[in-house]
């Protein structure tokens, strides 16, 4: 049997640590994914997928990441029953993790969120040429 899952979205809010009674943490996070298409009214589709990180891999996602950041997880699907409070039986289902990694640079972040926390590297010459002093390259300029 095979049960992968692949997923690229942005975290819908930052991501909750829990602790078992083992002491074991799990956190948890919500990707946003949107479907590619918009619906018949014209507006755009988002999936939002519940992912669950045990151990070292949770600890890593609470540290490195917070809402609105692209992610990228690699996990399986799974099913869940439980009670909620009023002891009406419901089912989740979730992505177990297996990897979670970055799907944007920081810089890259920064820059689609408007921050302007991307440092200007200092430059021991003030008369140094920048990216505009440079001119576009063609195709017959490229060596290979």
């Amino acid at each position: 049997m095979l049960n992968k899952v692949i997923l690229m979205g942005r975290l819908v809010r930052d991501p909750e640590r829990r602790y078992t009674q083992a002491n074991v943490p799990v956190t948890s996070f919500t990707l946003a994914i949107d479907r590619g298409r918009k619906s018949p009214n014209g507006e755009r589709q988002t999936d939002f997928i519940d992912c669950v990180s045990w151990g070292k891999q949770g600890d890593f996602v609470k540290e490195w990441f917070t809402k609105g950041m692209m992610a990228i997880v690699v996990g399986r699907l799974q099913s869940r029953n439980w009670e909620d409070r009023n002891g009406n039986k419901r089912v989740s289902i979730e992505v177990n993790t297996d990897e979670v990694t970055f799907g944007e640079t920081k810089k890259a972040r920064d820059h689609a969120h408007g921050s302007d926390l991307v440092p200007e590297l200092p430059s021991a010459d003030p008369d140094a040429l920048s990216a505009n002093d440079f001119a576009p390259l063609d195709d017959s300029d490229v060596p290979f």
